[in-house]
């Protein structure tokens, strides 16, 4: 069973694991299933079974994902799921090791990609989607002045909050209340910069 707890990433072949971008669409397309085969990944990558398959057993073996129960009668197929509730790479982790900072950048790199593409995708197909789910979507930058520590303490809120959401909608999920949801994307970025 998926553990409760968000996974530390502090081993450079997990980190390598997960930041190949194949893997990184394929974890996230597993964390919004819960479960699945890697029939069922490889139809929403658009990419071969045999290859999913391959991909999936590194994140296993970097201890990302795990087998899961089996879903089908006949038992013949494997199903995966998350180990954890997530992952997270911690800057004291990387900060003196040159390859876990390199790998780290190169994984930062691979999301922000990720997602501006999905949001460029939202906004092509922004039409398709209700009023109510136009009105919803976020799309807000912020730029206040804050100290290191103040980023810190706003980031750990966020987190909360946003945890606590999820955990209230898995939960209506499990017992039933499916209808009108949908899978939702939302990205905060907090970092410092100089205009």
């Amino acid at each position: 069973m998926t553990s409760s707890e968000t996974h530390r990433i502090t081993e450079l072949g997990t980190l390598k694991a997960i930041a190949h971008p194949l893997r990184t669409r394929l974890y996230r397309a597993l964390f919004v299933a819960r479960t699945a085969t890697a029939s069922q990944l490889a139809d929403q990558v658009d990419e071969a079974v045999s290859l999913v398959s391959y991909h999936l057993r590194k994140l296993a073996d970097g201890g990302l994902i795990e087998e899961a129960e089996t879903q089908s009668a006949d038992g013949r197929e494997r199903w995966w799921q998350p180990s954890s509730y997530g992952f997270r790479i911690d800057e004291a982790d990387v900060k003196d090791a040159p390859e876990l900072a390199a790998v780290s950048a190169a994984f930062g790199r691979t999301l922000s990609e990720q997602r501006a593409e999905m949001h460029a995708r939202f906004l092509d197909e922004r039409l398709t989607w209700s009023e109510a789910w136009r009105s919803a979507s976020i799309s807000s930058e912020w730029l206040p002045r804050l100290t290191a520590a103040e980023l810190a303490a706003l980031g750990a809120e966020l987190e909360a909050v946003l945890q606590k959401h999820d955990q209230a909608a898995r939960a209506a999920e499990a017992a039933g209340d499916t209808e009108g949801r949908e899978n939702v994307a939302l990205h905060l970025h907090g970092f410092p910069y100089r205009p």
